[in-house]
């Protein structure tokens, strides 16, 4: 997915709520960029912007140095002979391109270097050597993982004449896992031999320490290259049978674009998975804070495997049935599934994973699950007359309604679609996990007839709701939304017609609407104002959903076309859809409601990037004939500070949007080159699933609870009492 470089790295839920409640789901990016910076690069397509009003023309004009400068440049980009052909040697070839082997070179790619060591010591723990790992991120931004595995081989390697260790580390594609009989690994996450020595590239410093046949070994990096040679020490005699392996690593700053900092959170939602997904593994997570009672510290060690982790998603649903759980192995392939259905949910959660590695992007294990899950259910449908229509059957929608599924599956020799492997493609897998569904479900439900005939009664509401949402689903399929008549009255659109270059701002109410009319730049911004707060689809099923007013405009604006259908991107009439919403607590929920239907209509919004959230300033500080605007409490604090002692200026604290005048919203918020924006982007399905059915769920005994333990992140001064 195409991300905008971003600043710091914030939580969904401190987006969802003022409370800031703390969750890794979602990856919110600030998208901001100083005085010094061309502000335009906020946008995918640089423009140039002016107040609403004002004329004149754009001019282009080089000096004679600069004309003489580009003149030569294009000479010799014109020659292009042997010389210009250049080869990377060891590690070059990461530093230069680092975005090819971890995604990004932002907070998500900084993660990823931490998941390539975490996953390294999972695939001890898989091959059955090590029952532990401790991950520590310290105070100087550096992390170490720990496990008790077998420690990685030290003696000289054959092909390189050095040590293993240094082979293993200094080497694309040297490892001990890429299958067959010679390798280190039945099963195993890493596959190319390239993520030891990627995190080895991209740090400034890497320290390994091994622990095997009665010694400890140590060595020292630096960029990718060794600083010292492989030093050993025999261990004492109480120490002799330790074994394992531990890698610090200090992230390279001339390589990530934002400021170096590992969340707490993030990592301990994928440790968390991974405990899950390896019952007989116990995994700590320390964080190392400068005072010692801010350091935080915990143990994730889940014995009952899939079906603890199904419990844990659904922990503030009304299951109606116990979690079903199965496991098979055929041909050297193991599929782990754990499932079920709850009454009070409108939308599916299904999780996949190979080798322990989460494959966002689904794969053959999961095709596989979706089809014999859907026709073993229509088979059961039939033959019970649930369904008495011979033309009627279930679709995967509606079988899935209220479903939490985990498939987990363990592939000797997997192929996935890239490094960062989010994808699964091994055609294999999909016959043996439609197999293995197929066999085991069908015995349950032929065991357990009550789990069945709930089940097949939630089938047929989700149906029956999808009949009776037709004549509105129709609507929205036939109108088109290139048609200025249906279009909802109360959209402003813009002139472009180009979806890259628009961007849409959903605002609550006519005032802060009026205000956004007026100030927008009307070439390319568009303003849809919401009139109160929209349906909570967490609660509603499709037939609810669809008879709604506010729903139904937004989907009209937007051009979502149906739910459930595949996502056709090019449908969409702008790419950028930015929640704009005050700065109080009315608009912390209209927000929240906002992104509960973005992520339960349309999740794809989220995986391409068009998710946005606008931030207004806070305080508008005057000091004489200047104004400042401040968009957090530190910047506030800041300003504040750069006055004199006796300075005398005056604070305004905006609470809504119409308090703006439209010159001023035009300055602050919607301005490409000077506004503040954080794109949303789920990082976390599981996690995301859980924090929108405990924030929008009708379990009321588990918001509560929410709130009552992140009571002591609120700030009382914010509070509308």
């Amino acid at each position: 997915m195409a991300l905008l470089r971003a600043a710091p790295v914030l939580q969904l839920r401190s987006i969802l709520s003022r409370h800031a409640f703390s969750s890794s789901a979602c990856y919110c990016r600030s998208l901001r960029s100083s005085h010094a910076l061309a502000r335009s690069r906020h946008l995918v397509k640089t423009r140039q912007s002016s107040p609403p009003g004002a004329s004149g023309t754009s001019r282009a004009f080089m000096s004679s140095a600069l004309a003489s400068e580009a003149s030569q440049e294009k000479a010799g980009s014109q020659a292009y002979g042997s010389e210009q052909i250049q080869v990377l040697e060891g590690l070059d070839p990461v530093r230069k391109r680092p975005g090819m082997y971890i995604g990004s070179t932002g907070p998500r790619g900084l993660h990823h270097l931490v998941y390539e060591i975490l996953d390294n010591a999972i695939d001890e723990a898989q091959a059955g050597f090590a029952t532990r790992v401790d991950v520590a991120l310290l105070e100087d931004n550096s992390v170490s993982v720990t496990d008790n595995g077998r420690g990685i081989p030290t003696d000289i390697h054959p092909t390189t004449k050095k040590s293993s260790l240094e082979t293993v580390l200094t080497v694309l594609h040297a490892g001990g896992k890429f299958g067959g009989s010679s390798s280190g690994y039945s099963v195993s996450g890493g596959l190319h031999g390239v993520g030891l020595s990627v995190v080895n590239a991209l740090s400034e410093a890497l320290e390994v320490t091994v622990w095997r046949d009665g010694k400890e070994y140590q060595q020292k990096y630096c960029r990718g290259k060794p600083l010292t040679t492989l030093m050993f020490r025999p261990l004492p005699a109480e120490l002799s049978d330790r074994q394992g392996t531990s890698i610090r690593f200090w992230p390279d700053r001339e390589v990530f674009t934002s400021t170096i900092m590992f969340d707490y959170n993030t990592i301990a939602s994928r440790i968390r998975e991974l405990a899950f997904l390896n019952p007989e593994l116990t995994i700590t997570l320390k964080k190392v804070g400068e005072e010692s009672n801010k350091t935080q510290y915990t143990e994730y060690c889940y014995a009952g495997g899939l079906v603890e982790y199904v419990r844990w998603l659904n922990s503030d649903k009304k299951p109606i049935h116990d979690t079903v759980a199965f496991r098979k192995e055929t041909d050297g392939i193991t599929v782990d599934v754990a499932l079920q259905w709850c009454s009070d949910a409108y939308a599916d959660t299904m999780l996949g994973y190979a080798n322990s590695i989460r494959t966002v992007d689904g794969g053959t294990h999961i095709d596989g699950m979706k089809a014999s899950l859907t026709r073993t259910i229509n088979n059961f449908g039939k033959k019970s007359k649930v369904i008495k229509e011979k033309d009627i059957s279930f679709s995967g929608e509606h079988v899935r309604e209220g479903l939490t599924c985990i498939v987990s599956v363990k592939v000797p020799n997997p192929e996935f679609e890239g490094q960062t492997k989010t994808r699964l493609g091994n055609p294999e897998v999909r016959k043996i996990v439609e197999q293995c569904v197929q066999e085991q479900f069908t015995e349950y439900l032929e065991l357990h007839p009550d789990a069945l005939d709930l089940i097949l009664s939630k089938s047929l509401n989700a149906l029956k709701a999808a009949l009776a949402a037709k004549r509105a689903r129709e609507l929205v399929r036939t109108k088109s939304v290139l048609k200025s008549s249906s279009l909802p009255g109360k959209l402003a659109d813009c002139s472009s017609t180009n979806p890259e270059e628009s961007e849409i701002f959903i605002v609550e109410g006519d005032s802060a609407g009026g205000s956004a009319k007026q100030g927008r730049d009307r070439r390319f911004q568009a303003v849809l104002p919401l009139r109160g707060k929209i349906l909570n689809i967490e609660r509603k099923d499709e037939a609810a959903m669809y008879k709604n007013e506010e729903i139904q405009n937004l989907i009209l604006a937007l051009g979502l076309g149906v739910k459930g259908e595949d996502f056709k991107k090019d449908a969409l009439r702008y790419h950028r859809i930015i929640i704009l919403t005050d700065a109080d607590v009315d608009g912390a929920h209209i927000r929240t409601l906002l992104l509960t239907f973005f992520f339960r209509y349309q999740k794809a919004l989220f995986d391409e990037g068009c998710i946005y959230v606008g931030v207004p300033p806070l305080y508008k500080v005057e000091r004489g004939k200047q104004a400042h605007y401040c968009y957090d409490e530190a910047e506030l604090k800041r300003l504040q500070s750069s006055f004199p002692p006796n300075a005398s200026y005056n604070i305004q604290r905006f609470k809504g949007l119409g308090e703006m005048m439209p010159l001023q919203l035009w300055e602050t918020t919607l301005n490409p080159e000077t506004r503040l924006l954080k794109q949303l982007v789920v990082d976390d399905a599981g996690e995301s699933n859980v924090v929108f059915s405990s924030l929008m769920g009708a379990r009321v005994d588990v918001r509560k609870e929410l709130i009552q333990n992140s009571a002591s992140l609120i700030n009382l001064e914010h509070l509308d009492i």
